[in-house]
């Protein structure tokens, strides 16, 4: 296990390029297609997981919602469901790599639905948005966040869809870093600065998440990565 908070930060930034290199593999392999349960994506996206990284753990539930099952936050566990042809899909990953937690979102739309494209398309402009507030801040609290990234989605034209806006990461499993679970998420009640030591003295890291919904056309997107570094 590393130890100096330069080798922390290259573990966490070589678990993220991995599990990246996965959604790569996915879309290569074309797991996500209409006629498919969003099980059985699951279970092929941990299966190549396996095959191209052994990973054996996941720090938290693999997520692959779609359509009408995309509005539900990630705490929720909607029917599962066969992926259509026109569908919006989006996976959410938390594979863990020699003890390195990785925690990333992405969102396919299978048809050409121009409201959905505008959604996939708007995540990780939102993202970059919040980041750029996060970097411009650097006394900036997880309320603080929360309610930009909250803002930055109604200006687009969509609603917020999660509690939070993302948490802490780092050696597995990450809920066991701060004594205060609340005040390891990127959530309202959050008062304290982001950038500030964890409970062992380490530097705190962040997963930053944007999930956005449009609830009358029964749709939404995620995305999610490494917000504190590159």
């Amino acid at each position: 296990m590393a130890t100096t908070e330069e080798a922390r930060a290259r573990e966490l930034v070589a678990a993220q390029e991995k599990a990246e290199a996965l959604f790569a593999a996915v879309t290569e392999r074309g797991l996500i297609a209409p006629g498919r349960w969003e099980s059985e994506v699951s279970a092929q996206v941990r299966d190549l997981g396996a095959e191209l990284f052994g990973t054996r753990k996941h720090w938290h539930k693999r997520i692959v919602r779609s359509g009408p099952n995309t509005l539900k936050p990630y705490a929720e566990n909607p029917p599962d469901r066969v992926i259509e042809a026109d569908d919006i899909v989006f996976v959410d990953l938390g594979p863990v790599f020699a003890e390195w937690e990785a925690d990333v979102g992405r969102t396919y739309v299978l048809g050409d639905d121009p409201v959905k494209l505008r959604l996939q398309a708007d995540l990780p402009r939102i993202w970059s948005a919040a980041r750029a507030h996060f970097e411009a801040h650097p006394g900036i609290t997880g309320g603080e966040l929360y309610a930009h990234v909250v803002g930055l989605a109604e200006a687009a034209g969509w609603e917020f869809g999660g509690v939070h806006a993302g948490h802490l990461v780092g050696e597995f499993p990450h809920e066991s870093m701060d004594g205060e679970r609340i005040m390891s998420y990127i959530a309202p009640p959050n008062t304290l600065p982001m950038r500030r030591p964890d409970r062992a003295g380490r530097a705190a890291h962040w997963i930053l998440e944007v999930h956005l919904v449009d609830r009358e056309r029964q749709i939404g997107g995620f995305m999610e990565q490494l917000l504190t570094l590159p």
